[in-house]
């Protein structure tokens, strides 16, 4: 039995002992009469989701809930919504806020969650769950806490304490992926602030050591392949090398090392305006708090042109950014909420989006959280509306890309990249190859998409009927049919304009949304080329390019 599968097996039957009326005695033991140190959390909050809070408003993954104390279950929430609530991050929206009625407010919950779940629930103690609440609990200490009774203060520091000792007692079980290295930070902080506890921390660095070296590949980026969880767990990485620091802890090399690696592969996932590109469920972030992760992480490496190991490619040529995803899905078990989107493409001129993914809404109980997933939500190639990895009812991939490549030149600052996977070659025997060439002064784009077939792909894959080659685009650009639909008229909101022009298909304007922003979902369109296969025909093939037009005067 492997070391993963032992630890979830092992975890799987505590949950048995867990859930007991007499566990939570196990838990009890000395606490410390103060906390040793404080970690630091210096990330803002939202003062007006704070406000929210102190009228009984609670908002997460875009579904609210009213109500007071008390309310740490209610009906009907998703598990993912649950999480949240039960993590306590929104403890810095109310310390935004500001002043005595957000401090009781704050102090308020938390007593009331001391006094109503120090019983083991499922969502409320996952290792995960759990880490981020003691992380919020004990950054906001000196908010909500340090001007509390000592009653108050001797049960708040009790009950980190027995959280502190179950997550202990599971680790590394009962998570994974970033979970993990969530759950490591959780105990090495916790570790710190209660003292005299170096066997918390020495256990959280072990655990941190081990996930960071199966999840941060050589490249810097998360197996997850989703940028915004590149942010997080940069973050995470960040608060535990605050936290070490705040109670004079040796940093480990390996901690270090992760961070200069991780913090330039973040920056190679930025477009110019500041915000994420739209890769595997990211949306596009807040461009401030961006900058101010990378400035915390303190890593000066530069954004990488190519990262081989996570499958990404970064084309620049004067104010032109040009994305792409080259690389597999991510492994069983962290793929649930990964898109089928390979060699899908973003395209950005100077602070100004032209061609995007659809990105993802968060939430796992969102109308669109499958539609975003889809092949159709990127920019790339689709074959017969199938997907080119198959999602399955659970939400993991079943059949997916094996084989991602990706080649690159560059030449007097011109740049080419020869991409190709092999997704559809178990449904239809084709490969998808994907080839494009930026030009050194970034205004001529050009691109050529081909299915070819593959001779010896097996019995078992059935005739493509068409494709779709898709191009999404930013709210904000306004497109139109010109030269009597030979062409798409591209105009961003400063009034430079694009022209897109594609042999191949039949071009075309559809309607499309776009969910890179948590808040909203935003109608937008699409190009399209769509074509048909022949049967028997050896290869389908788009040429398309897109070059600057004379701006608007």
């Amino acid at each position: 039995m492997s070391g993963n599968v032992f630890q979830e097996f092992r975890y799987g039957v505590g949950k048995l002992l867990y859930a007991t009326p007499i566990y939570r005695y196990t838990l009890v033991g000395r606490a410390p009469t103060e906390l040793a140190v404080v970690p630091p959390d210096a990330w803002p909050g939202n003062a007006e989701r704070g406000s929210a809070i102190s009228a009984g408003e609670l908002s997460f993954l875009g579904e609210t809930v009213r109500g007071g104390k008390h309310a740490w279950h209610p009906v009907g929430m998703s598990d993912a919504w649950l999480a949240e609530l039960h993590g306590f991050d929104w403890l810095r929206d109310l310390r935004a806020v500001g002043g005595d009625a957000a401090r009781r407010r704050a102090r308020d919950l938390v007593g009331d969650w001391i006094e109503r779940q120090t019983s083991w629930q499922e969502i409320a103690w996952r290792p995960d769950v759990l880490a981020t609440r003691l992380y919020a609990w004990l950054g906001q200490h000196d908010f909500f806490c340090a001007s509390a009774d000592d009653v108050y203060r001797r049960r708040y520091i009790a009950t980190i304490a027995r959280q502190t000792k179950h997550l202990s007692r599971v680790l590394p079980g009962g998570v994974e992926g970033a979970g993990l290295i969530r759950a490591s930070k959780g105990l090495i902080a916790a570790g710190a602030a209660l003292g005299d506890n170096d066997g918390a921390i020495r256990q959280g660095l072990r655990v941190l050591e081990r996930a960071v070296d199966r999840q941060i590949r050589p490249d810097g980026g998360h197996i997850s392949r989703n940028p915004q969880i590149q942010e997080t767990v940069l973050r995470d990485l960040v608060d535990v090398r605050s936290a070490l620091l705040a109670s004079e802890t040796d940093i480990p090399s390996f901690l270090l090392a992760a961070i200069d690696r991780a913090a330039p592969f973040l920056r190679m996932l930025r477009h110019n305006d500041g915000g994420l590109a739209l890769f595997n469920g990211s949306g596009e972030g807040e461009d401030w708090l961006i900058d101010m992760l990378l400035s915390q992480a303190d890593a000066r490496g530069r954004a990488p042109a190519r990262a081989p190991h996570s499958g990404f490619e970064r084309l620049v040529a004067n104010r032109t950014v040009v994305l792409v995803d080259t690389g597999t899905p991510p492994q069983a078990g962290l793929d649930t909420t990964a898109h089928a989107g390979a060699l899908s493409l973003e395209v950005s001129i100077g602070k100004e989006r032209l061609i995007t993914n659809c990105g993802a809404r968060p939430g796992n109980r969102d109308p669109w959280a499958s539609v975003q997933r889809s092949t159709a939500a990127h920019s790339t190639m689709v074959v017969d509306d199938t997907n080119s990895a198959e999602i399955l009812p659970d939400g993991t991939f079943g059949r997916r890309p094996q084989d991602v490549t990706s080649q690159r030149s560059e030449d007097d600052g011109n740049h080419w990249i020869n991409t190709h996977h092999d997704g559809y070659v178990p449904v239809f025997g084709l490969s998808h190859e994907r080839r494009i060439y930026l030009a050194a002064g970034g205004d001529d784009i050009r691109g050529e998409d081909a299915l070819n077939r593959i001779e010896d792909s097996g019995n078992n894959t059935r005739p493509a009927r068409g494709f779709a080659l898709r191009f999404h685009l930013h709210p904000t650009v306004q497109a139109s049919l010109v030269q009597n639909g030979s062409a798409v008229l591209l105009r961003l909101p400063s009034g430079i304009g694009w022209r897109l022009i594609a042999e191949g298909g039949t071009l075309s304007l559809a309607e499309s949304v776009y969910l890179g922003t948590a808040d909203d979902v935003r109608r937008t369109e699409q190009v399209v080329v769509s074509g048909t296969l022949e049967a028997g025909a050896t290869a389908a093939r788009v040429k398309w390019a897109l070059k600057k037009v004379p701006k608007k005067t």
